[in-house]
């Protein structure tokens, strides 16, 4: 029951009772219908723009947007992992393999060239730009890996009708080096350990103890095993054929004699510290054609490609020599 007023009438000395405009009564309710009906429509913009307000499904498909995006991140730094192992392959390839052989280098153009596609059906979402990126890399990578598998197919082929020169090339490691932590110096320059100077070095320095069986890197035939090359002490010289040599320098004795015919893999010395030398350690070189070259490019046969970047990185680094 609504409630009544009243007001006290000071001329007739009584209380009257209050009876409101029916106007007014009507304004009042016109004003409440109107703000009513304008925040029930501002509520419902706020529904349809604030992203707080999602459904179950919406929360769902947002976690599953967020973990596709981490996927795809995690999907490109492996993809740019497999991309740095391809390009040492390429580069073993161009400037080893088809080196050896005789045969034309694969361009850099024609290996990372890709698939001629625009990618229409992928664009035009919230995440185009993160798929159609991840796409292109795994198109190039793709094609890259099918350009080198040809090339190792055909490699292979006058492998099979070069396995002389093949088992004559100085190709492995001359010291027993799994974990690869025994390079001390690679080729290049670097710092003189005695005048402290920057001259080349033009040979790679194996660290290793005293006794240390040092192998021969490809077949052959010892041309020399004597001291008589000044500074490198007691010291081997191996004549592959095919205008190959390799040099082993610094021995505490020999296991060979020269003329004698070799083969990869066989016991030739050991490791010492003879001659101008500064610690325990073998100094390996490789002649082609009578010029020094660098014993990194020649050790596919005893490496993989991950193995290559990892020794590759040690031997570049600019640091002190042990001879």
């Amino acid at each position: 029951m609504a409630k009544v007023k009243y007001y006290y009438d000071s001329e007739k000395l009584a209380y009257r009772k209050i009876t409101p405009k029916k106007r007014k009564k009507f304004g009042f309710a016109a004003l409440f219908i109107v703000a009513s009906a304008l925040f029930g429509f501002l509520s419902f913009v706020v529904l349809l723009n604030v992203p707080y307000f999602k459904t179950p499904n919406d929360r769902v498909q947002q976690r599953e947007i967020e973990n596709l995006r981490l996927n795809y991140s995690i999907l490109n730094k492996k993809l740019e992992q497999l991309q740095v192992v391809a390009d040492q392959m390429a580069d073993r390839d161009n400037n080893l393999y088809r080196t050896y052989f005789n045969t034309t280098p694969i361009t850099e153009e024609e290996r990372k060239s890709g698939y001629k596609n625009n990618y229409v059906a992928l664009q035009g979402y919230n995440n185009s730009e993160l798929v159609i990126r991840t796409t292109k890399k795994v198109d190039v990578l793709s094609k890259e890996l099918a350009i080198q598998s040809k090339s190792l197919d055909a490699i292979l082929k006058l492998a099979e009708a070069k396995q002389d020169f093949l088992a004559s090339i100085p190709a492995i490691q001359p010291v027993q080096n799994e974990k690869l932590r025994h390079v001390a110096s690679g080729f290049g320059y670097r710092t003189d350990p005695f005048t402290k100077a920057r001259k080349m070095h033009e040979g790679m320095d194996f660290t290793a103890k005293t006794g240390t069986p040092i192998f021969a890197s490809g077949d052959g035939i010892v041309a020399r095993a004597d001291n008589s090359a000044s500074g490198f002490g007691n010291h081997i010289v191996i004549r592959h054929g095919y205008g190959y040599e390799s040099f082993y320098a610094h021995l505490s004795k020999y296991k060979c004699r020269a003329g004698q015919r070799v083969k990869r893999g066989d016991i030739i010395g050991y490791v010492g510290s003879t001659g101008r030398s500064e610690a325990p350690h073998l100094h390996y070189e490789v002649h082609k054609n009578g010029k020094v070259v660098n014993p990194l490019n020649f050790y596919y046969g005893s490496i993989s490609a991950v193995e290559y970047v990892a020794i590759s990185n040690a031997a570049n680094q600019e640091n002190q020599s042990l001879d």
